[in-house]
Parts: structure tokens; C-alpha cells; sequence
């Protein structure tokens, strides 16, 4: 289950505000709130890396090699990768299909310009963006800030519908030829020696690769389909989305296209400790940072020893 963004924000609130520390807004929460669940889960590789180290255990529920990749399994992916014949390479699947946004309009024959009000902008920007005018595919338009503007204007009452899905890949894994055959990593030296020595030269039976600027070069050559990828998602973006009611000055709560930390609930204290020390840097008071700061390195030596 993952955490839910509106207790996290509701908890940080209550804190600063209970010690008279200021306030912090839904923006600063957000991008506050993004960046500690990447910091969060970028901490699972270097613990990972550490209980490895360690002998381990069987027991059920304490095994820390097992949970800690049952924590980093939420962000499993596999995809397939595209062959681009020009380059003689595959590109890397960019979309896992998590949390798409969609926003649909109406066309009314005078106008070219939407305005979005479902799609955030942060996710305007780091997404994959795909539309639909009446069911086709269409890539005559641009996106302005906030806006859709098509070359043409859509006709009246056409059925326009706007797809935004997260450009996500973060970390490859393993690259698979026809569902059975683990393709090995090499570097540009050895491909060298490789090619040029009969024995060890790569074949559709024993696949090689090179792994450069996001693309894959794949040995031999004549490979040019049936490459899968199985590789780690980014965590979407945390949105605490609100609603300011009529006639008010409060931010109310607004679950519609609002984003949940997707961590384990295991985290919910930690995620709450590093954002606190983040919003005394936000709200420039020392004092909750020294505070959060210790109790965060409390948590992480409890979590390594």
C-alpha cells in the first residue's frame, strides 16, 4: 500500500504549526515531497548493497534482503525495445503506462487553444504526450504552459482526448533476446577484442550488448527484433491537489489527480522526518532542521545495523 499524500501533508502541517514554524504551501510540499521519495528510493540500492554483504536469515518477516527488494519490486518494469534501423540500435522503452492522465475536449469550430485543467503542468512536462481528434491520432498541435494549440482548427463537436504518460525509465536490468536468451553487458574495448576473435565472437545463441547514451547495440547485428528489457521505473511525481472553495482562502484537499507516495507504508515516518528538515530550509528556521536531521540519522542506523 503506498503512503497517502494527504496524511503526509496534514501530519507536516500540524507540526510546523503546533511549534509556530511557519507554514508551507501545496507547491513547496509537492516538489518537497518529490524529492525525498527519490531520495528515499535511491537509498534501496546502497542498502541492498550492504545486506548483501551481510550473512542472512531465514526467518519470515526479517529477512532485510527480501524486504528491501520487495520495496524496490513496486517499480519493476518490462518492456520492449524498438529497433532503429538508421542507428542500428534499440531505444529503450520510456512509459510504463503508470498513472496516465488523460483530459478530454470538446471542439466548438471557432477555437484552437484548450486550456488544461486535469493535466498538471509538471506533468505536461514529463510525459509522453498523445492525442486523439475523433479517435485518430493526430501530432499537429504544440504545448503552450498550460494550453493546446492546434495548427487547425478541430471541428465542432469533435471528440478531442489528450493522454499524458510519464516518461519513467530510470535503472536497466536485464536485456532478454526472444523471451529466453539474457543478452551480456560489454564494453566498448572488449567488443573490440570480440569481433575479432572467432571463438568468442557474439551469435543469436549467445547475445551481446553495448549500453551507451540510453541505447542498446546489440551483437550480432542481424539481431534487429524480439529484444525485451526488464528495468526500474522512476516514482511518479507526489501532488497534493487542492481546490480553494467559493467565498474562502483555505486550500481544501482534492483527491482528483492528486499522486501518493508510492513507497511502502513502512516509510510513512521517515518521509515525514525528511520533509520537516526540508521545509526549515523552505521556512529558513535552523532549529527543524537540526531536530529532523538528528532523528533521520537515528532512522538510518536503525535501518543498517
Amino acid at each position: 500500500m503506498a503512503v497517502n499524500v494527504d496524511i503526509v501533508y496534514k501530519t507536516v502541517l500540524l507540526i510546523l504549526n503546533k511549534e509556530q514554524r511557519g507554514n508551507l504551501s501545496p507547491d513547496e510540499f509537492n516538489k518537497v515531497a518529490t524529492q525525498v521519495q527519490l531520495e528515499v528510493f535511491e537509498s534501496y540500492f546502497d542498502t541492498l548493497n550492504q545486506q548483501l554483504r551481510r550473512p542472512d536469515n531465514d526467518t519470515e518477516y526479517a529477512d532485510r534482503i527480501k524486504n528491501v527488494d520487495q520495496d524496490i519490486s513496486i517499480f519493476k518494469e518490462y518492456g520492449t525495445a524498438t529497433y532503429v534501423a538508421p542507428d542500428k540500435c534499440f531505444t529503450l522503452p520510456t512509459t510504463s503506462g503508470a498513472s496516465v492522465a488523460t483530459q478530454s475536449f470538446t471542439g466548438n469550430g471557432t477555437s484552437i487553444s484548450f486550456p488544461f485543467t486535469s493535466i498538471t503542468s509538471s506533468q505536461l512536462a514529463s510525459s509522453v504526450i498523445s492525442v486523439t481528434i475523433n479517435g485518430v491520432v493526430t501530432t499537429a498541435f504544440t504545448i503552450s504552459g498550460a494550453n493546446i494549440i492546434f495548427n487547425t482548427v478541430p471541428a465542432n463537436l469533435a471528440a478531442i482526448v489528450v493522454t499524458a504518460t510519464p516518461e519513467d525509465f530510470y535503472r536497466l536490468g536485464t536485456v532478454i533476446y526472444k523471451d529466453s536468451i539474457e543478452a551480456q553487458l560489454v564494453q566498448r574495448n572488449e567488443l573490440l577484442y570480440i569481433n575479432t576473435t572467432p571463438l568468442v565472437a557474439p551469435t543469436t545463441t549467445y547475445p551481446i550488448y553495448l549500453y551507451e547514451n540510453h541505447k542498446l547495440y546489440v551483437y550480432p547485428q542481424t539481431i534487429t527484433s524480439d529484444v525485451t528489457v526488464s528495468y526500474l521505473r522512476k516514482p511518479l511525481d507526489v501532488i497534493w491537489n487542492f481546490t480553494i472553495p467559493s467565498g474562502q482562502n483555505y486550500y481544501q484537499y482534492n483527491p482528483t489527480n492528486s499522486v501518493d507516495f508510492e513507497l511502502s507504508k513502512t516509510e510513512q515516518t521517515n518521509i515525514i522526518l525528511k520533509i520537516l528538515l526540508y521545509s526549515g530550509v523552505v521556512i529558513r528556521d535552523p532549529q527543524i532542521i537540526n531536530v529532523a536531521a538528528q532523528q533521520v540519522q537515528q532512522e538510518v542506523q536503525r535501518s543498517t545495523l
